[in-house]
């Protein structure tokens, strides 16, 4: 593979993995924690960001020496404890396309008016179109950059109508006056949790870098990866601060939208649309593409249809979505048990990381690990903290 090709791939990796975690509930939380938080919500953005790279680059780069998918390591580090991984992945992945693709439809809804159901139809259809054409592949890179410079672009320019206090955000981020551990944890979630930790990862390995050989460009990769995700979440988070600064109400039905429409106008409430559209299709794309890639390894049938089952997972989201609307009570009970796959399947990884017969004659820096060891039991509280108190109420 040339530089050019290498260099393609890579970016197509850092956007798929960047695109899947900026969703819909990517673009309203940002918006809540501001408004609670105001500056010193950049301080939480800082130590997400921090976590998120300290677990994307155990995981991707021990999937490249290993190369192997992380359903295949977490079965040779304990049999079965990889059908137990891809099936929270699953689950979860097409819980949440379910929100994803109604995402898609208020965006095409607040663009044209048509119902939201309407818009979802058409999104899972462009969404199909990506995974039929005969380069699935670079079509879904290629996808997911454009979408990601389109969001990127829009929010800076809302960015800088909604006129934030940039010398407050820069020093409260540093010097908060009030930390949300809750909101730290709730980021991590919702940038590196469930499927999205292996979006890129996996997608490296279907492009081909692997080995010892490729470290430095997986890490690269997967640091790029969170910097595109983050540089999203700054810009709308200081959009939003300047909405807040100015003292405007934020309407709580929607705040993302509200934010746009505060800070731009009618003009800005069309920019949150396309925005919310991009960000709902692209996590469409990404969250279909790693919930698939977590059972093709288990039977040659699955790997030999794995076209097919992609395009009938995305069929499966968008019609209950159309027909039955969001199962609220199954996304919280999926989103507690997606709390929960981080700690999981990053404490396989360090496992994995020091099994010869799994990584041969790779040595794991000791650093890293230490890192990954922090993350997985803050992480493992966390989401137990969630899932019991979730269970009860939805018990009721």
């Amino acid at each position: 593979m040339d530089k050019k090709s290498n260099f393609s791939v890579l970016m197509g990796a850092a956007f798929l993995m960047a695109t899947s975690a900026i969703g819909p509930g990517f673009l309203t939380q940002t918006t809540v924690f501001t408004q609670s938080l105001a500056a010193s919500f950049g301080f939480v953005i800082l130590i997400s960001i921090v976590i998120d790279i300290g677990a994307q680059m155990n995981i991707w780069r021990i999937i490249a020496v290993s190369e192997k998918r992380a359903q295949d390591i977490a079965n040779e580090v304990l049999p079965g404890l990889g059908y137990f991984l891809a099936f929270l992945i699953v689950l979860g992945g097409l819980a949440f396309n379910i929100g994803n693709i109604g995402g898609a439809g208020l965006g095409i809804n607040v663009l044209f008016g048509w119902s939201p159901e309407t818009g979802a139809l058409l999104s899972g259809i462009i969404a199909v179109g990506i995974f039929v054409v005969k380069e699935a592949g670079k079509a879904m890179d290629r996808f997911a950059q454009i979408m990601g410079f389109v969001m990127i672009a829009l929010t800076l320019y809302v960015m800088f109508s909604a006129q934030p206090p940039y010398a407050e955000a820069a020093v409260r981020t540093f010097a908060p006056e009030k930390v949300n551990l809750l909101a730290i944890v709730t980021l991590v979630g919702g940038t590196v949790g469930g499927y999205i930790t292996f979006a890129g990862g996996h997608r490296l390995l279907d492009a081909g870098i692997r080995g010892k050989q490729a470290l430095p460009q997986v890490t690269r990769g997967a640091v790029s990866a969170i910097g595109i995700a983050s540089i999203m979440r700054i810009f709308l988070f200081l959009a939003a601060l300047g909405v807040v600064a100015q003292g405007m109400a934020i309407d709580p039905a929607n705040p993302p939208a509200s934010v746009f429409k505060l800070a731009a106008g009618n003009f800005g409430y069309k920019i949150f649309g396309i925005v919310m559209w991009a960000a709902a299709v692209t996590s469409v794309v990404g969250a279909a593409y790693t919930s698939v890639s977590f059972i093709v390894t288990f039977k040659p049938l699955i790997k030999k249809y794995e076209k097919w089952i992609t395009v009938i997972f995305i069929v499966i989201s968008t019609l209950v979505f159309v027909l039955i609307g969001r199962p609220v009570k199954i996304l919280v009970l999926v989103g507690s048990l997606n709390g929960l796959i981080l700690p999981i399947a990053l404490g396989v990884m360090l496992i994995a990381a020091y099994r010869k017969k799994i990584v041969g004659d790779y040595k794991h820096p000791v650093w890293m690990t230490l890192f990954g060891v922090i993350i997985v039991l803050t992480m493992a509280y966390m989401g137990g903290y969630t899932l019991i108190n979730d269970i009860p109420q939805l018990l009721k």
